[in-house]
């Protein structure tokens, strides 16, 4: 076989540089607000012949009362169960004639209903809306079906590692009389509460019109929008209870590792993080910056340390799990039970390191680019915008929030990362999280000396709730 010379090709032309971010505007939108206290937001969008509705309530998880943790999510499943005048096969046969679906959730700040229809047929979409809204049937039956559902979810969440580690996360980071500290969708003890009168006696309660926000989104005006709201929701009445958030301090004040002993795990879930900032903090980009760099990204800190360097594991990542409470910070990961302590070490010196010097211009530039290249793609639906301007509602962020992001964004500095990691994030209480065998765990992570050790039954009825 003849040898192909070395010169017999040209030389490949350079990498192209990355270009200036295009300009992008979240696209303007305007709030009205009726009589009986609802607020209509409405953007037109008229490049596109659709219009999202979306609902947003002050009915989230956290108005669960105690010991009927799930009712939140429960009343939202059961809306879209059948209406005073449909039941649950009309209405999902009424929505497929409109060429849509029903989307709805509670997470912790706010209940969320929603639907995308083609424009014209906006003044149907809102009237299926409103009567889901207003008029929910909750039949017994569906409501099982519903409980049920839950169970099983319960016994797969239990079985699964990551599952777990979720769960002993939460229920040890927060202290014990804060509604964060218990499962978002409830137990098997609160889902067997949470009759139907309970389930109607919250919609009556919190599913008022003051509690409520309409976000309309696509080729619609706000007259137009005025309008078609008022014809379906303006002899709504009744006033919401006033918003009270939940106690939201961190159960440990100091560093402690809790070890759920599963003999048959073949790899360790990690956790390790502590309650953090609210949503609405002046801190927020700075933090998100340096989040990015540390565990939001690819590229961060913690995923070429344990990955590309040591091969420990697949992926690490670190988030804040944003809320109008406090939120927790949480560094997440998986790795083999031969390497967990390893893992561990490598996770608090970069939670350590990014609090010691400032970091590099270049993973500065990296982060920094990434958040303010990729803003617009996360607004390119009519759905998409309309949760956008949700946020703006839920975490009452300023109305010219997203017109400055980006901006903001890039005026972070390194001093800031620097001064935003040493103020917010705690090594003094650091929680550290793991599911896996205790057995072969237990002794490698006590020599990293992170804090007293408690092994937990997974089994355990009441979970993370016993004193450790």
């Amino acid at each position: 076989m003849t040898a192909v010379p070395t010169d017999a090709f040209p030389p490949a032309p350079p990498r192209p540089g990355a270009g200036h971010p295009r300009p992008y505007r979240f696209p303007h939108f305007e709030t009205r607000i009726l009589s009986n206290g609802l607020r209509i937001m409405v953007a037109n969008v008229p490049a596109f012949p659709v219009v999202t509705t979306l609902a947003v309530v002050e009915a989230g998880v956290t108005r669960d009362p105690r010991d009927f943790e799930g009712l939140a999510q429960l009343v939202t499943r059961g809306l879209s169960e059948g209406t005073r005048t449909m039941n649950a096969l009309e209405l999902t046969t009424r929505l497929e004639m409109l060429g849509t679906t029903l989307d709805t959730g509670a997470d912790w700040d706010s209940a969320i209903v929603q639907l995308t229809a083609l424009s014209s047929r906006v003044e149907d979409a809102m009237a299926v809306l409103a009567e889901v809204l207003r008029f929910p049937a909750f039949p017994e039956y569906e409501l099982e079906r519903l409980r049920a559902e839950r169970r099983a979810d319960l016994a797969q969440l239990r079985a699964e590692p990551r599952g777990l580690a979720d769960v002993f996360f939460s229920r040890l980071l927060f202290e014990r009389s804060s509604r964060f500290a218990r499962l978002a969708g409830g137990d098997e003890q609160s889902i067997e509460r949470l009759s139907r009168d309970e389930v109607v006696r919250y919609h009556d309660t919190f599913y008022r019109p003051d509690a409520t926000a309409l976000m309309l989104v696509g080729d619609i005006d706000v007259e137009q929008a005025v309008r078609i709201a008022s014809a379906h929701f303006g002899d709504w009445s009744g006033k919401g209870p006033p918003v009270t958030e939940p106690p939201a301090a961190q159960r440990y004040l100091e560093p402690r590792v809790h070890l759920v002993h599963k003999d048959d795990a073949p790899q360790s879930e990690v956790r390790v993080g502590h309650v953090a900032i609210p949503r609405f903090h002046p801190d927020y980009f700075p933090v998100v910056v340096m989040n990015a760099i540390l565990g939001g990204l690819f590229s961060s800190r913690l995923n070429l340390n344990l990955r590309e360097q040591h091969a420990y594991t697949y992926g690490a990542h670190s988030a804040f799990d944003w809320r109008r409470a406090a939120s927790p910070f949480e560094v997440s990961t998986a790795v083999e039970t031969a390497v967990t302590a390893d893992a561990l070490r490598e996770i608090v010196h970069e939670f350590t390191r990014i609090r010691e010097t400032p970091v590099s211009e270049a993973e500065l530039s990296l982060a920094v680019s990434y958040l303010v290249g990729v803003f617009p793609i996360r607004f390119e639906t009519t759905a998409e915008v309309a949760g956008g301007m949700a946020n703006v509602e839920i975490f009452r962020l300023p109305s010219n929030y997203f017109d400055t992001y980006r901006e903001r964004v890039a005026a972070v500095t390194a001093a800031d990362v620097l001064r935003v990691a040493q103020t917010h994030l705690d090594p003094a209480r650091l929680q550290v999280v793991v599911v896996g065998n205790a057995e072969a765990i237990r002794e490698p992570i006590a020599a990293l000396g992170l804090g007293p050790i408690t092994v937990y039954d997974p089994l355990d009825e009441d979970l993370a709730d016993r004193v450790a």
